[in-house]
């Protein structure tokens, strides 16, 4: 019998949306931030938690006034305005130390309550 595989302990969703030239929105991903998936697979590999940190390049998050954005998972926990800096930091304290970096959350009036579908 094949020993059971564990899920995955978290899901990291990095937008790698790229706006067109000459588009009016924001953009993701430009020429100073399109390494930033990466640095944070790198960094997911170097610490050794590749396995149970999943990281996904997801397109448009919806959020593009605010990126680069990614949303960790499980919690929605939308991190925007990224840097490699940032990532270090959300790597280390959110996916390794389970306390969410609360400064680098997206401001509460872009990310309100989710609706309730089930009516």
């Amino acid at each position: 019998m094949m020993p059971q595989m564990p899920q995955p302990t978290f899901y990291i969703f990095k937008c790698e949306q790229s706006a067109p030239p000459g588009m009016p929105k924001p953009s993701c991903v430009n020429e100073q931030t399109q390494d930033l998936f990466n640095y944070l697979a790198q960094s997911l590999m170097q610490k050794g938690i590749m396995g149970p940190v999943q990281a996904i390049r997801t397109s448009c998050l919806g959020r593009c006034q605010m990126g680069p954005v990614m949303m960790v998972e499980p919690g929605h926990y939308m991190y925007s305005n990224l840097s490699k800096e940032k990532i270090d930091k959300i790597v280390q304290e959110h996916i390794i130390g389970g306390t969410p970096v609360q400064e680098y959350l997206i401001p509460e009036q872009f990310w309100g309550e989710p609706i309730n579908l089930a009516q």
